[in-house]
């Protein structure tokens, strides 16, 4: 059997209607539970950025909010939304809108849980899933599964997509050959992971917000450009997301599997990937980056997948298949799905800019996402070796990474997506599952976080007086 042919079915095992099910349950299931707190706490999402200071130990608030936005803003929201909007039509851009809303609750479990366990491995905060599991649930089987996951995942599947995407827009707009843009981002993407975490969050909280700014307000003046067709692009999402559109009424159910799954892959709401940035701040409470990470999502994907969505349907350069080898919709032939999408889409508006713009604005988006990768496979050998030199495999892992960006650079995007939505369709299998086991303990933070912000006291942490038990970096002698 073809490399392709494999990926495509498991994939197609991995991310199959129970998996959406348990997405957009999950995110359900918590925003209730929360009582909405993504609207109740907006503005508290904004005020956390600014509190906590980077220590010996652990970066800023602002910095983990930068990495872990890093890691969410990628090529998904420029060929992801592309590739959602060609396989479900518009409606899938209103089913990212849902995905990114409910999973902004899901968001603030997660990394509250990992600042709830987190863990000080080589002198520096380290967290995430595996860490919960371990300590929250007491099942090290399990940990030791999602850490292995997640290596393979960030470190070998993952990483090709996002090299894939560069080079095929620096081809597309500078001709480029593919292989050229592909060592010259490995090269320099081993510069900097080779300078360690403190590096890499250094380089995110420059480059982050620069990048998400730019590209927003490139699809605001493309909306002020052409205003007047804004509320039929908005009826056309919101009519073919409940099949209620006469040309897209026959795939309303890819539109939920698809605006889902590229929703998931861009925002990584429940996907466990998040937590592990989150971990690494020094803050005094842990509902401080649970706001600060429900945040990072909404600009992920309300933010930076909407700028995409809108200016592609705007100028109407997209393409929809639909599902029989056909399409129901075919304003660009030819073209393939991805980048593309967008760089027609700004050319159509300011002739000669599109490909060299989106270019350069995805080159930011997917560098910075491999940067978090390696951030987080290192998080989870870290996990996997304690009580053992660590040195070896961090050194082996980001080498297979780097192999992996040269490699994902010169294959088909096809190949790329495919093993990419593979790892991160196990992640979120196993994360939403032990975070789920886990909300209790989430539920409690947020109340203890309300509770102290209400009567107007400086933040703190006691987990023993809530009930939470094998903690490591919240006892008095080792305060964080």
């Amino acid at each position: 059997m073809e490399l392709q042919a494999l990926v495509d079915r498991i994939n197609g095992w991995v991310w199959g209607m129970p998996l959406i099910l348990l997405c957009l349950g999950a995110g359900v299931f918590f925003s209730f539970w929360t009582r909405f707190l993504q609207v109740r706490h907006i503005k508290g999402m904004v005020t956390q950025l600014w509190q906590g200071q980077s220590s010996e130990s652990g970066i800023s608030s602002f910095q983990g909010f930068a990495m872990a936005l890093g890691g969410r803003v990628g090529t998904g929201n420029i060929a992801g939304v592309a590739t959602a909007i060609a396989m479900g039509g518009p409606g899938a851009l209103f089913w990212m809108w849902a995905i990114a809303f409910l999973g902004a609750g899901s968001a603030f479990i997660e990394a509250a849980l990992a600042q709830v366990w987190k863990e000080k491995v080589d002198g520096e905060y380290r967290g995430g899933p595996s860490y919960y599991i371990e300590r929250g649930l007491g099942m090290k089987w399990y940990a030791v599964l999602f850490a292995g996951v997640t290596v393979v995942s960030c470190g070998l599947l993952l990483p090709g997509i996002q090299s894939n995407s560069i080079a095929g827009a620096c081809q597309s707009a500078l001709h480029i050959p593919v292989w050229v843009t592909g060592l010259l981002t490995t090269g320099l993407l081993g510069l900097i992971i080779f300078g360690g975490v403190k590096r890499i969050g250094r380089v995110a909280e420059l480059a982050v917000p620069f990048m998400a700014l730019g590209y927003m307000l490139m699809a605001v003046a493309i909306v002020i450009i052409d205003f007047r067709r804004v509320p039929e692009v908005l009826r056309l999402v919101f009519s073919s997301a409940f099949g209620m559109n006469a040309a897209f009424g026959g795939i309303a159910g890819s539109a939920i599997a698809w605006g889902v799954k590229r929703g998931i892959f861009s925002n990584e709401a429940g996907q466990g990937t998040g937590p592990q940035a989150a971990a690494a701040a020094e803050v005094a409470h842990p509902a401080q980056q649970g706001l600060v990470q429900a945040f990072s999502v909404y600009v992920d994907t309300l933010g930076v997948c909407t700028a995409t969505g809108i200016m592609v349907l705007l100028t109407g350069q997209y393409n929809v298949a639909d599902g029989k080898g056909g399409f129901l919709v075919a304003n660009i032939p030819g073209v393939e799905h991805g980048p593309l999408y967008t760089q027609r889409a700004v050319d159509t508006v300011l002739p000669g800019f599109g490909p060299g713009f989106v270019a350069v604005a995805l080159f930011f988006f997917a560098f910075t996402t491999l940067m978090a990768y390696a951030y987080y496979a290192e998080s989870n050998v870290a996990f996997l070796l304690r009580g053992r030199k660590t040195k070896w495999g961090i050194v082996a892992i980001r080498v297979g990474l780097l192999g992996m960006t040269f490699f994902g650079a010169v294959r088909t995007a096809s190949l790329m997506w495919g093993m990419g939505d593979i790892g991160v369709g196990l992640m979120a299998w196993l994360n939403l599952v032990a975070i789920l086991l886990l909300a209790p303990v989430g539920i409690k933070v947020l109340r203890d976080y309300e509770a102290q912000e209400k009567a107007g006291v400086p933040l703190s942490f006691d987990p023993k007086k809530l009930g939470i038990s094998n903690t490591v970096c919240w006892e008095p002698k080792d305060p964080a």
